[in-house]
């Protein structure tokens, strides 16, 4: 930089294209390291699989095996509602001495991790969660362990790009390819689970993140296949949707799923708040949410554990309405006071299982009220299963494709996206600023922006908002007369904070600042100093055709404030100038658009325009 604070580079200042060669050999290199990232979280997926059989099977058999098995088969007795409080107990040490990030099911804590940390988690949380998690249920905690898996595969993918030499950005593209291969080595649903990372970790869809996350996805996935066989977690017979007959009571039910997300968020949150009132050190919250789970595991032993072959029993249409409603009120009142109380679990499946089992529900209450509808308990179960979480985590793309993964059965696909956007607009309707994923970092202070659109500063040109009457001024003029005309608020020279330098045939020479005219008369106070001896000759400028992004690029990366607008062909041909306030119009545009209604053909009157008057400085 010159001292008069202007770039010292070429006049002509090119910003690397998106798909340089230095861009493509980082895309490159990322694949080949969400690669190992995704075969790694496949294999970690398993171990924790097997490490939750291994648990299971020494707590509630006493048996040394890896096998996974159902807890409802145990023969404890009433000794049952001390097992859970013994994990609760560990995970509570584990938290209060190892690290309190492995609390909770694991995905708030990645994206916090994203947005506050650079994508960087430490070591230890990928060590503790996936051991903690597997205590917790091994001890017969409602919880699935998706959960656990995501954080896990993210904590390792960050850990990569720890490691090496990454920017944040790649760090953040390696977390989410972690995360979605722990999703997609779970339940065997690659696609759900790279949209997943997409709509709560990354917050954008670019090929520098899309292909790592397919390439992480697919290899997790395929391990999943050759360890624990080609199928889902559970599978699902072949279902009658009932389309077009059903739909009236699938629309219907999308509210009904909405409202159930809320009451979800509502009651986790308002658990956790109880217990942070309790006068006991929080080691032992854990442990006391872990007590009333064996109390309601003692009386309905299928919401212990994670009851894979219940929600199974559930989606085939195996289970009477009696039981089923037994199902979904002990699940769920498990699942919040358990998770409420700071132990480490996996969210969906336990979601899964009362959701799927409310579905059910109504689809037998409906065959009863109206005996003609003839409703399939399981068409109406998977639904609904995607329907509630989908709503309450703000992921609604991504739970329609996983039920649709789940059943294979593209009948699925038109009764899912109905009721789940129902699900998800009744649910915003109620909690507009936050889900059951981000109000625990909205309590925080950090608001989390999950609506996603093209910025408006990459699809503008800077010819349709730069300035076309450019302000110049020749290069033997004095600083002393410029003061003198800012002094007397002279439009054509005050109301610029910089003005183009040009010679006697009104090209670009130069361009000169407030702070070059200041600084010039500090030196000479009689003002004789030229303009064109005060500013710089050396700058940086943009073209017609540029993006406004771009040429945003080169006012952050050279630190100036404005840009003269030149041709291709000649470079010292003023063609205009871009400022700060021709960016904002830009943006005011946008706001216009989506704010601003026309007349309409039937002579509604609309909005007032909104109106910003920016200073062209």
């Amino acid at each position: 930089m010159s001292t008069n604070g202007h770039s010292t580079l070429s006049s002509v200042v090119p910003v690397p294209p998106v798909f340089s060669e230095r861009a493509q050999f980082r895309i490159v290199l990322m694949s080949f390291l969400a690669a190992g990232v995704g075969l790694l979280a496949g294999v970690v997926a398993y171990i924790l699989y097997k490490l939750i059989g291994l648990f299971t099977n020494l707590f509630f058999f006493h048996e040394w095996s890896t096998k996974f098995r159902s807890v409802g088969g145990h023969h404890l007795g009433w000794w049952v509602i001390l097992v859970p409080v013994v994990g609760g107990l560990v995970v509570g040490v584990m938290a209060k001495y190892g690290s309190s990030k492995i609390k909770g099911h694991g995905i708030p804590e990645a994206m916090e991790a994203v947005l506050v940390n650079r994508s960087r988690i430490e070591p230890k949380v990928a060590l503790l969660k996936p051991i903690s998690a597997a205590i917790a249920i091994g001890t017969g905690g409602p919880f699935g362990a998706e959960g656990p898996i995501i954080q896990t595969g993210g904590a390792l993918g960050s850990l990569v790009g720890q490691v090496l030499h990454t920017t944040a950005v790649e760090r953040k593209v390696l977390l989410a390819c972690g995360a979605a291969a722990g999703m997609s080595a779970t339940f065997n649903t690659p696609i759900a689970g790279v949209i997943l990372a997409i709509e709560l970790l990354l917050f954008e869809f670019k090929s520098r993140s899309f292909i790592p996350l397919v390439i992480a996805s697919t290899l997790a996935t395929a391990v999943h296949m050759q360890l624990l066989g080609p199928g889902p977690m559970f599978s699902v017979s072949a279902v009658d949707f009932g389309i077009p007959h059903a739909l009236p009571f699938y629309v219907v039910l999308g509210p009904l799923c909405g409202i159930a997300a809320v009451l979800l968020s509502k009651a986790l949150y308002w658990v956790e708040d109880t217990f942070e009132k309790l006068p006991l050190d929080e080691l032992w919250w854990p442990a006391i949410g872990a007590l009333f789970l064996g109390v309601i595991g003692f009386f309905v032993p299928r919401v212990l554990g994670v009851g894979y072959d219940t929600i199974g029993d559930i989606l085939n249409g195996n289970l009477a309405w009696k039981l089923l409603l037994v199902v979904m009120l002990a699940k769920f009142a498990a699942l919040v006071i358990s998770l409420g109380s700071g132990t480490s679990g996996g969210l969906l499946a336990p979601t899964f299982m009362w959701s799927a089992a409310m579905g059910g529900l109504f689809a037998m209450v409906a065959n009863h009220v109206f005996p003609s509808a003839h409703l399939s308990p399981g068409a109406f179960a998977l639904v609904a299963m995607g329907a509630v979480f989908g709503a309450a985590s703000r992921a609604a793309f991504s739970f329609i494709i996983f039920a649709f993964e789940i059943t294979r059965d593209y009948n699925s696909v038109l009764p899912l996206m109905l009721v789940v956007v129902i699900a998800d607009a009744v649910a915003m309707l109620f909690m507009p600023r936050s889900s059951i994923m981000t109000e625990k970092l909205a309590r925080r202070g950090l608001q989390v922006h999950q609506d996603y659109e093209t910025d408006v500063l990459s699809q503008t040109t800077v010819s349709e908002t730069m300035e076309k009457n450019a302000p110049v001024i020749p290069a033997e003029t004095k600083v002393g007369e410029v003061a003198e005309r800012i002094a007397r608020h002279d439009p054509a020279v005050a109301r610029h904070e910089a003005m183009l330098i040009v010679d006697s045939e009104g090209k670009l020479k130069g361009v000169v600042t407030r702070g070059d005219i200041l600084r010039a008369l500090d030196k000479d106070s009689s003002g004789a100093i030229t303009v064109e001896e005060a500013g710089s000759t050396k700058m940086v400028v943009t073209y017609p055709d540029e993006l406004i992004s771009e040429a945003v690029a080169k006012m952050l990366q050279f630190q100036v404030g404005r840009l003269p607008v030149v041709d291709h062909a000649d470079d010292r041909k003023i063609l205009g100038y871009l400022n700060r306030a021709a960016i904002m119009a830009a943006r005011m545009r946008r706001m216009q658009d989506e704010h601003m209604r026309d007349q309409g053909w039937l002579g509604s009157r609309g909005h007032q325009s909104i109106k910003v008057e920016a200073s062209r400085s």
